[in-house]
């Protein structure tokens, strides 16, 4: 499935689970190898509009920060 372009990617998810040091699944410091901090929660997310989302994806599961899916180039 391709997702949208008008696609929500939800602000907390960005700020308070991709961009946040998290003692289990972090994904911050990954993150922060290719330059995006806290402060890059913009960024990030019109990045992954143009980057990631007009990629092929499948649905993975439903966590407490949204809908998760995965692309097939992940």
């Amino acid at each position: 499935m391709n997702l949208p372009e008008d696609t929500i990617i939800g602000a907390a998810k960005l700020t308070n689970y991709l961009l946040q040091w998290r003692a289990e699944n972090d994904k911050s410091q990954f993150l922060a190898q290719a330059g995006y901090t806290g402060a890059d929660a913009n960024r990030l997310a019109e990045d992954i509009r143009h980057q990631l989302l007009p990629l092929e994806c499948e649905f993975v599961e439903t966590t407490e920060y949204g809908k998760s899916t995965a692309s097939a180039a992940y």
